[in-house]
């Protein structure tokens, strides 16, 4: 699994097209009325990666399985909706639920397509959708103060801890910014995981633009790009609509011919799911053998164990070692028994921090 991704924005933007496009199914209604998506809509994509193919036909791998992204279609939000107007109450709990945001911002006219706000502004809608989420997480945060407050005056050293974490991100929330631009040590990240703060977690911009833009962008995408610059986030331009249309073709041979007649290489999803990684800063290892080429994500910075963790719970608990083959010297010596030969393969032990592109073989004992 490589993250969970909540699609928001304002109704009416083209989340749920995009969510159709992306998972290439029609389990979200698409409709031209607020509040069409009631219920999340969860689909979950392979995640494109030409590494596991070429390392699959080397292995002569009987299977292949790529790594795999969630994404979360979520209800439209309008103004209010951290006091419950609309579907706010829904649309907070369920993305509190998610690792990251992707904000669909419209840009693009279209007078066929209503707009909740009655006209055209990319920022003032990003800015409608982070005040929201920074209001619901100033009241929350007010809420445990006064209770990390009470327990601190017990000398309760977790409140404390607590409070010293709280008490900077109100500041910064009282100020119009979001939990996410205060900086705060590495010890910290446990309890500001545990405060579940909406604004603190990462931001993708998407900008859906007409077809004809889809390869440039245009200057509602342009604008978009410089707020997200200065708010520290990761832009994506894409066309839902020819998202839509991609979707709908049956082979990669289709689908490259006809973005390239668009002045398109690849698809949105491709592109969003780039920036994801960016923006979660997440590495991909490979498993490979004649059974399977078997593809996995884990967040930069990981250790060998936590990695094979992710295989299965039990290589983590039993870990002893693991052979590693980087990408490059496994595909340059032409398979797993020549980089050997080579004396490319490695082994590292419990303090090895994995590479994007690492072969692994997890050596364990229970």
């Amino acid at each position: 699994m490589g993250f969970n991704c909540g699609i928001v924005g304002l109704p009416n933007v083209g989340k749920s097209t995009l969510f159709n496009a992306l998972t290439a199914t029609q389990a979200a209604e698409a409709a031209n009325y607020p509040f069409c998506t009631i219920e999340p809509n969860i689909g979950r994509v392979a995640v494109p990666d030409e590494r596991l193919d070429i390392l699959a036909r080397l292995a002569n791998s009987a299977k292949i399985v790529p790594t795999q992204l969630e994404f979360v279609d979520i209800a439209g939000l309008v103004r209010g909706a951290s006091k419950g107007e609309g579907l706010g109450n829904q649309f907070l709990a369920h993305i509190r639920a998610v690792d990251a945001i992707a904000q669909v911002l419209r840009c693009f006219e279209d007078g066929n397509v209503t707009h909740v706000e009655g006209s055209i502004d990319p920022i003032r809608d990003a800015e409608t959708v982070e005040t929201e989420l920074m209001l619901a997480d100033l009241d929350s945060l007010e809420k445990r103060r006064a209770a990390a407050e009470k327990k601190a005056k017990g000398a309760d050293k977790e409140a404390k801890a607590q409070l010293a974490v709280i008490e900077p991100i109100l500041e910064a929330l009282k100020a119009g910014k979001p939990a996410r631009s205060v900086a705060l040590p590495r010890e910290a990240q446990p309890i500001l995981k545990d405060l579940q703060l909406l604004t603190a977690k990462p931001v993708l911009f998407v900008c859906n633009v007409e077809e004809a833009a889809a390869s440039k962008g245009n200057a509602f995408a342009a604008r978009v790009a410089d707020y997200a610059k200065q708010q520290g986030a990761q832009c994506v331009v894409i066309s839902a609509a020819i998202e839509s249309e991609v979707a709908q073709l049956a082979s990669e041979a289709e689908r490259r011919e006809f973005l390239a007649t668009l002045g398109l290489q690849e698809t949105g999803l491709a592109r969003i799911i780039r920036a994801g990684y960016r923006l979660l800063d997440l590495v991909t290892f490979f498993t490979v053998g004649p059974k399977e080429a078997h593809a996995w994500t884990v967040r930069q910075g990981a250790k060998a164990p936590q990695a094979a963790g992710v295989i299965h719970s039990d290589f983590e608990k039993g870990f002893i070692r693991a052979e590693v083959i980087s990408y490059a010297d496994y595909v340059h010596a032409g398979g797993e028994a020549q980089a050997k030969e080579a004396g490319k393969m490695r082994l590292e032990g419990a303090d090895y921090t994995v590479q994007d592109g690492d072969i692994l073989h997890v050596r364990f004992n229970l």
